[in-house]
């Protein structure tokens, strides 16, 4: 049974180092735009924010635990057992790292050697899936501590591996080096982005460390929900909190088998869904067998997947390029020349040329929009003669295939009309700005604090954005059920603050390395792949195409037959997969690539779905009530949630809902509104109360959901409402900075209007 941990206090160290940490993100961030003093190459902001913040965070958190770990009088006490168990796990660990690289090295050369291309991609692939099932098949257990928390004896370092691979999903490793492409240091108004994701996805880790998973762990839980109905008692808290993970994780886990069936179409050939269906497979293996045991040690070979996969193709491109293969330490002399090329692509009469002709695009479906329903019925008449006029002219069977279908693809009715125009002529104004829409590389934030009403609001507003998509993320960070689950698996408290440690500087290695890949890719295609003739553009781009056509697409806009910078689209997921062929990197790279992809997508996954089963199983059904069941009954259950929830997420993953990166943070948002307040507040502050914490968390998620929904375009159409929708210009994506306030408010005055009251505290 769990115990009762009495509440703590704040110490200073811990007060000081949160001070340290908010001055390293929101203090920086916020003076971004007077920070642009060049040292070394190097805008002060621009590095701060890419690097420099991070080695502060890694500081903060391994400051915590030495100086946590002394008071406390824990280190790593003396067990011959435990040592022993050790030593037996470096070992393997050793054998399996040699075997990997070998294994890299034998494939490179069978390439070499003449081994095709689509054999490469599928021993990739079928290879490392195979390792992962034989970890979930050896691992396998129906024993609940084994099964909910690894039997609580995982080493600090191998247990941060594992929390860096459950962490890194598809989004760190696909998505992010794309954001940063799109959208430079913060992106736009509209989409807070760049740089945001490397501050808010590793400041986090501060606050799991300073003030939530040491404690969490001294109370000896299975699931985050166990603390609710730990700290508060009763029936409530522990449902709400329940239902809370199950719908932060699914949304989260819907963005992951997404990459799972990009990364495998791509790599076999197979369709989508069928590449869905094929990667699923190796997530159920390991997490439906062996539960949390199964889980860590996969997560801990899909690290090395992953990080060799993400540092592997960097460190070339940047020696290929520059002859230095420290790309976060090189790309700095890369800014300024990139800001010399965008300026050169401003002034191009050839960009401009393609700019007018969005503009006109973008004019012409205003227009029929204006004059609906009899634009749409004028459209259909105009495909129906020109199917007719090619019959007619007896041409090429294609043509008139080519033609039908352009009439196919029309909307069918008014309504879908609207929309679908409305989308497009949103797209092609976007498309119709200097540099395709996209922000000058190392420019904080849009608009100018000096300069007219409303470009001064423009900055307000774009920072506005970046500082509350930033906060979401942290403190999503700081109560997603899938992290702070991993750090029960420690043997004691000590090694849960060392493991805070060790996760943090193993995410670090890709997050110090995304910024650098942004630029690098960025610099390839501004300084190579654009003024390529048609005719000449590399093989990889239609290859892609074939997979998604959201990835990437190119068009002869201007009709010169010349690629110029706003006639290539790029998806924020293509940057990372494709980045070996964008280099010219042996194709072995690109398998590698798509295996560390796919590793980060499985490995979040895995702990995603193994968190919506156990919340479903133990904390809904049984509520560690263990009169009602036996242990093993209790995992069978989560075994079959778990394998309904992975079918339910593939099929909402198989519709493509969103990009990547919109999905995730929304999870965020969801994740900090719906635990955070209460969860710090219930450690921290003895007066919360039972209702305060059901109050909390149903205003703190109810806001967020409901702020997330009115704010959907669709609905906002479906009942006709006026105006943005939007408060203080927050996008939605950011609705977590008004939940976790309404929260924190809601839980403090229900508290206090209920603390006198002993039966509801």
């Amino acid at each position: 049974m769990p115990e009762m941990h009495p509440v703590v206090s704040l110490s200073r160290a811990q007060a000081w180092l949160l001070v340290v940490w908010f001055v390293a993100s929101f203090g920086v961030v916020f003076f971004a735009r007077d920070l642009q003093q060049v040292v070394a190459g190097w805008p002060v902001s621009y590095w701060f924010s890419a690097q420099g913040s991070v080695l502060v965070f890694i500081v903060v958190v391994a400051v915590f635990a030495w100086v946590a770990n002394r008071r406390d009088g824990q280190g790593d006490e003396a067990d011959p057992d435990y040592a022993i168990y050790k030593r037996r796990i470096h070992f393997r660990f050793a054998a399996y790292l040699i075997l990997f690289l070998l294994f890299l090295l034998a494939l490179a050369l069978a390439e070499r050697g003449g081994l095709r291309k689509i054999w490469v991609g599928a021993i990739f692939l079928f290879a490392t899936v195979f390792l992962y099932a034989l970890i979930g098949i050896y691992s396998r257990t129906s024993k609940a501590s084994e099964y909910y928390v690894a039997g609580r004896r995982i080493p600090a370092v191998y247990n941060g591996m594992a929390v860096a691979a459950d962490w890194m999903s598809a989004a760190s490793f696909i998505s992010m080096a794309g954001g940063l492409y799109l959208q430079g240091y913060s992106g736009s108004g509209v989409q807070p982005g760049g740089l945001v994701y490397v501050l808010g996805w590793t400041g986090g880790f501060c606050l799991v460390s300073l003030l939530v998973a040491p404690q969490l762990r001294r109370m000896n839980l299975y699931t985050v929900p166990d603390f609710f109905g730990n700290r508060f008692g009763g029936r409530w808290p522990q449902i709400i909190a329940a239902w809370a993970a199950v719908l932060c994780s699914f949304t989260y886990v819907v963005a992951q088998i997404y990459g799972v069936g990009l990364i495998t179409s791509r790599l076999t050939g197979v369709q989508f869904e069928i590449g869905i269906l094929l990667g699923l497979g190796g997530v159920l293996v390991c997490s439906f067998l062996g539960g949390m045991r199964a889980v860590t040690w996969t997560q801990v070979t899909q690290y090395v997947v992953l990080i060799l996969a993400f540092l592997i193709p960097v460190s070339w491109l940047a020696y290929k390029q520059h002859g230095n293969p420290l790309a976060p330490m090189m790309y700095g002399q890369l800014l300024p020349k990139i800001a010399d090329m965008e300026r050169q692509l401003i002034a191009s009469l050839a960009e401009q040329e393609v700019i007018q002709e969005y503009a006109r695009r973008a004019a012409d479906y205003a227009v029929k929009l204006d004059q609906l329903p009899a634009s749409l019925e004028l459209e259909k008449k105009l495909r129906k003669e020109e199917i007719r006029r090619l019959s007619e002219l007896h041409v090429e069977e294609s043509l008139v295939v080519a033609a039908r279908r352009e009439l196919a693809a029309l909307p069918r009715d008014e309504d879908a009309a609207r929309d679908a125009w409305t989308r497009a002529m949103q797209d092609n104004q976007d498309r119709a700005k200097p540099l395709a829409g996209m922000p000058p590389h190392t420019h904080a934030f849009a608009g100018d604090p000096v300069g007219s009403p409303d470009e001064r609001k423009k900055f307000e507003s774009s920072r506005r954005n970046f500082l509350a998509l930033m906060f979401c993320l942290m403190v999503g960070t700081a109560g997603l059920p899938h992290l702070l689950t991993r750090f029960y698996t420690t043997r004691t408290v000590a090694d849960t603050r060392n493991s805070v440690t060790w996760s943090l500087v193993f995410i670090a290695l890709l997050y110090l390395a995304a910024p650098a890949l942004a630029v690098l890719v960025k610099f390839e295609i501004m300084g190579h792949l654009v003024g390529q003739r048609f005719d000449d553009l590399p093989l990889w781009i239609a290859q892609w195409a074939k997979v998604d056509p959201s990835l990437i697409s190119v068009s002869d806009v201007n009709g010169d037959h010349i690629l110029q910078f706003a006639e290539l689209r790029l998806g924020s997921d293509i940057v990372m997969l494709a980045t070996p062929e964008i280099g010219g990197l042996p194709y072995v790279v690109s398998g590698l690539v798509a295996a560390g992809g796919l590793a980060a997508a499985l490995s979040t996954a895995d702990g995603l779905l193994l968190t919506i089963g156990n919340a479903l199983s133990h904390d809904m059904f049984f509520q560690g009530n263990h009169e009602r069941a036996g242990a093993v009954r209790r995992v069978m259950l989560s075994k079959f949630a778990l394998l309904v929830v992975a079918l339910m997420a593939a099929y909402v993953a198989a519709q493509r809902p969103a990009d990547i990166l919109y999905l995730v943070s929304s999870s965020f948002s969801l994740a900090g509104a719906a635990f955070v307040p209460v969860m710090v507040l219930g450690i921290y502050w003895p007066g919360a109360t039972r209702l305060g914490a059901v109050a909390g968390m149903l205003a703190g998620l109810g806001l967020t959901l409901y702020y997330m929904v009115i704010n959907v375009p669709a609905i906002r159409s479906y009942f006709a409402l006026k105006g943005s929708g939007l408060w203080f210009d927050i996008e939605p994506v950011s609705a977590g900075v008004f939940g976790v306030a309404a929260g924190a408010v809601m839980t403090v005055i229900v508290s206090l209007l209920t603390s006198r009251h002993p039966h509801t505290g």
